[in-house]
């Protein structure tokens, strides 16, 4: 079987100890041994009115936006890389990921990996100028539109949202067009997408071994019928539920249920699992210094294990 890598969904709680623990975080991760540093993405959470239902996480939870937090870390590491996991793409303008992504990576030494979504809070949405019901094709738009600005000397695009005729980004990336952009969500237009223009699929949300095997098929099937080799599509699954969800607020405590889980991941043909920080804060480890504690203990063990 293929070696697993490991990433850690860095937990924006730990801001409130303050820049220099996030520092220390951040190096924590890497001098571990993690291969992946991963920021989740929302800029707004809303509350519940009169026609809106709660959302899936309390409005008053904090989160660091994702891209300045990555360049934060990105200068106080050398070697792990760094993802969106995942950034929700259709409400950003996708000119100016394109430029941040890419000075990301110029900066970072070639080390960015995107992870892209559609999100689903219309909320934060409404709250960027941007169209909730038609997320599904500006992100279609977007992705193609930043690989351009990362590879094409002589940037043209006219579509349904975005228009960029003769212009020019540079610096362009280390890794140009093979910046490896992957794909978020549990949708078979995520699937879609993962197999026909996605270096890899982020299953953070993934269902039941059988659901998950059937989404690894469709990932493929869309791979084939597109001729690229379905093999070269990456896969990566969250090693625990939401930390909304009760089971995922205790997942930590027992380390020898999270090996199983990567176990059995490596065995679905996953080679990235995720570790999430911000459920390891919610089962008991309750500062970074104990938090970086919990993940040391976990690499040494995940490392034995998968890989």
């Amino acid at each position: 079987m293929v070696d697993v890598k490991i990433s850690v969904e860095f937990p924006s709680v730990a801001y409130r100890e303050g820049p220099a623990k996030i520092v220390a975080l951040a190096k924590a991760i890497e001098s571990i041994g993690f291969d992946d540093l991963a920021v989740f993405d929302h800029v707004i959470m809303g509350y519940p009115t009169g026609t809106r239902r709660a959302p899936i996480y309390p409005p008053q939870m904090p989160i660091l936006e994702a891209l300045v937090t990555l360049g934060f870390a990105a200068a106080v590491t050398e070697r792990v890389s760094l993802s969106t996991e995942v950034l929700v793409l259709p409400q950003r303008q996708a000119v100016l990921v394109a430029k941040q992504v890419s000075t990301l990576d110029t900066l970072s030494g070639g080390r960015m990996r995107l992870g892209v979504g559609v999100g689903w809070q219309r909320a934060e949405y409404e709250a960027l100028g941007e169209d909730f019901a038609r997320r599904g094709r500006q992100m279609d738009e977007a992705i193609a539109l930043l690989r351009a600005c990362w590879a094409d000397e002589r940037i043209e695009h006219r579509g349904e949202r975005f228009r960029a005729e003769a212009i020019a980004m540079e610096p362009k990336p280390p890794n140009g067009a093979r910046l490896p952009v992957w794909i978020g969500g549990y949708s078979a237009a995520a699937f879609r997408r993962a197999g026909e223009v996605g270096d890899g699929w982020m299953g953070s949300l993934i269902g039941d071994d059988t659901a998950t095997r059937a989404a690894i098929a469709e990932i493929r099937r869309h791979a084939e019928a597109a001729g690229r080799d379905p093999q070269a599509v990456g896969l990566q699954a969250m090693l625990a539920p939401p930390p909304r969800d009760p089971e995922g607020k205790t997942f930590y405590q027992d380390h020898d249920r999270v090996v199983r889980r990567a176990e059995e991941l490596r065995a679905l043909g996953f080679d990235w699992v995720a570790l999430n920080a911000t459920a390891i804060f919610q089962a008991g480890a309750r500062s970074v210094n104990a938090i970086i504690d919990q993940l040391s203990q976990l690499h040494g063990r995940l490392r034995a294990a998968i890989a």
